[in-house]
């Protein structure tokens, strides 16, 4: 299972992202470009002493993602998901794609993922956090995983 992170758009939302890989001890991959400048030392401030912990490989862009991405599903997590998060069944393989925080991912990578995910909102609202997105469903996601191979 990895976090995949498409062209995030503010400093303390990866930072976040980066402890949520930390404390689950989830592989996290960004695809650039940022909305700000990356590097170790803006994203210590919201990441802290987690970003010591974390495996992270900084992608130029979605090509060269693809090109090293390696196997498993690419499931989109997306208010437009086809399926409900708790009807979806996860794999130990997975790579959780993350879109940016002010437009998501394009609709070409929306028609290529093997999934596309939804977390439920009965309360009516629009949207979560990226970052909490994130953690939800990885939460989920690791649940279902308990006692299968990774």
């Amino acid at each position: 299972m990895r976090l995949v992170s498409f062209e995030p758009d503010i400093a303390a939302n990866l930072g976040a992202l980066i402890r949520i890989c930390s404390c689950f001890d989830v592989p996290l991959d960004v695809v650039e470009p940022c909305g700000f400048p990356f590097s170790i030392k803006a994203l210590r401030r919201a990441a802290m002493d987690y970003i010591e912990n974390v495996d992270i490989e900084r992608h130029n862009d979605w090509d060269s993602y693809q090109v090293t991405s390696g196997p498993g599903r690419l499931v989109l997590l997306t208010t437009k998901g086809a399926t409900n998060l708790w009807d979806f069944r996860f794999q130990a393989s997975d790579r959780l794609l993350l879109g940016r925080e002010s437009a998501g991912v394009p609709e070409s990578i929306h028609q290529i993922a093997d999934a596309r995910v939804a977390i439920p909102m009965p309360g009516g609202g629009r949207s979560l956090n990226v970052a909490v997105s994130a953690g939800i469903v990885l939460a989920e996601a690791l649940r279902q995983m308990r006692g299968a191979a990774a």
